[in-house]
């Protein structure tokens, strides 16, 4: 018995009838789409539910289990109310679908007309739809963002999210949103603005004016949390004191979204760069500080911005950058490099509220070479004597393999007896699903565990050539170490054979203890 499958999709014509009062569209769509099964007698043993908007196959995951069981061959046919609702995005997402209904000869159903892809004139006229949609696809997004653009122009809200110290609300009398000031949040904002401009009151009673980082330390020991419920941070205080909507004015297009092409996949970002053709307007709503005050903040964070760095020099001078963690809080360390009051380049946790003491660079430095120089020498010690095993004994590693591989074959044979059997009709779809299911799940773990095991071997089988090859390793960085030309070449060096390095230091040494008081655990790279 041949069986079928229904794909259900919503699109935004059917999310705007929903607003209208017009009824859920999967629950119609998928009547509708019963009803022709039942009449035509095509035998439904699936059905995928979309429930989540997405322009590509990738943002789809009923349409990526769909286009998997395509491929497999095991529907005769997938009934779906138009072919637009398969695909819409790029040629690329097209094709895609396109190819995985012609190679498996699978028909697509309309109520309308039923799709041949291995018909040529059916073919076309497929290939064509699909064209089609993407063209009233593109049409209607341009519309849309016609409208936003428009909208953002009568000071309106257009936004899905409203900034921080806001709430959207529908407009009386009117499409479109604006925004009402959240009291909670507002009166932070305000406090934002009157710590960076006027200055906040001290313990001593003065009052000074804070910078952006000592805004957020101030926020985060009143308790105060962001949206997220994060922690205030730098760049969040800054974006709150740059966006001209807590003075009043609507900003739309400022930092628009590119789509880039990394590691095969299309990426969506917002990269911070600004562009001329953007909507700057008073808005509808009501401001939570005045002009002026917005102007005064936005020329004190320019005359920070402007100060000139000329020739800075971005070669790497951390030779523990990306080894050196700090063992209060798990976060790299830093360098600092040396000034006015240092004479050596210093080695810190920039964690807020982390009691981590700095230290001298060289010093931690000299501690995990000689740390490394102990360990050689245990590690050596140990090696002494051993004799590694002219060939690794597998055979028990093969005759599991060997079993697995006969259990797998077992349950494709199990699998193909069930689609015989449903064609026969002694199982019905119900049996058959779950049945199919539960082999298909057989199949994959068994894949799994087979290839753990020749992974495994693999593994094995290089792991006393990795161990034999970090001796000489470590012995060559030792000696050679004090002659590299630079901190990168260093660095380079000690992460061939150092996985990670823990730095803590509790006390400063200009109250009690020493300048080398600290403790360095080194992990090196060992094979697994």
């Amino acid at each position: 018995m041949e069986t079928y499958c229904i794909y259900l999709r919503k699109s935004r014509a059917d999310a705007d009838a929903e607003a209208r009062g017009e009824g859920e569209t999967l629950a119609r769509h998928e009547h509708i789409l019963s009803e022709l099964a039942k009449k035509q007698k095509y035998h439904i043993s699936k059905v995928y539910r979309e429930i989540v908007s997405g322009e590509t196959i990738a943002a789809r995951p009923q349409m990526q289990q769909l286009l998997q069981d395509v491929e497999s061959g095991i529907y005769a046919g997938v009934l779906v109310m138009e072919v637009e609702r398969l695909a819409r995005g790029d040629t690329i997402d097209q094709g895609i679908v396109a190819q995985a209904f012609k190679y498996s000869d699978t028909k697509i159903i309309t109520p309308v007309k039923t799709y041949d892809p291995n018909n040529e004139y059916d073919e076309e006229y497929f290939e064509f739809s699909l064209f089609m949609s993407r063209r009233e696809y593109k049409t209607i997004k341009r519309r849309m963002q016609a409208g936003r653009f428009a909208a953002a122009k009568e000071g309106k809200y257009v936004g899905n999210v409203p900034p921080y110290g806001y709430d959207r609300q529908k407009l009386d009398h009117d499409s479109g949103f604006t925004l009402v000031p959240n009291p909670e949040e507002a009166k932070i904002v305000k406090m934002i603005f009157e710590w960076y401009v006027h200055g906040a009151i001290m313990e001593d009673g003065t009052k000074q004016r804070l910078g952006s980082t000592l805004i957020a330390y101030r926020l985060h020991d009143m308790g105060f949390t962001t949206r997220k419920g994060e922690r205030w941070s730098l760049n969040t205080v800054r974006s709150i004191l740059t966006n001209p909507v807590y003075a009043g004015m609507i900003r739309w297009g400022y930092r628009p979204q590119k789509k880039v092409m990394k590691n095969g996949a299309v990426t969506k970002s917002r990269p911070n760069i600004t562009t001329d053709d953007y909507v700057l307007v008073r808005g509808l709503h009501e401001p939570l500080i005045s002009q002026e005050d917005y102007d005064a903040a936005q020329e004190l964070a320019h005359d920070k911005r402007t100060i000139p760095k000329v020739n800075m020099d971005k070669t790497l001078k951390n030779p523990l950058a990306g080894i050196l963690i700090c063992k209060k809080c798990g976060k790299f360390m830093t360098r600092r490099p040396f000034g006015a009051k240092r004479r050596q380049d210093t080695i810190l946790c920039k964690t807020p509220d982390c009691d981590n003491v700095a230290s001298d660079l060289c010093l931690v430095e000299q501690r995990i070479l000689d740390s490394l120089q102990a360990w050689l020498h245990h590690y050596e010690m140990q090696w002494q004597g051993h004799q590694p095993a002219p060939e690794i004994d597998n055979s028990e590693q093969i005759a599991a393999i060997d079993a697995l591989k006969k259990e797998q074959e077992k349950a494709k044979q199990q699998l193909e007896k069930a689609y015989d059997l449903l064609e026969q009709g002694i199982y019905d779809t119900n049996t058959f699903v779950e049945r199919s299911a539960t082999l298909k799940a057989k199949i994959s773990d068994t894949q799994k565990r087979i290839e753990k095991l020749e992974h495994n071997m693999q593994e094995q089988s290089s792991r006393e050539r990795e161990m034999q090859e970090l001796i000489p390793k470590v012995r060559h960085l030792l000696a050679v170490y004090d002659t590299l030309p630079d901190a990168a070449a260093k660095n380079q060096m000690l992460c061939q054979v150092i996985e990670k390095a823990e730095y803590y230091k509790a006390h400063s040494a200009r109250w009690h203890g020493s300048v080398d008081d600290f403790e360095v655990v080194i992990y090196p790279k060992l094979p697994r």
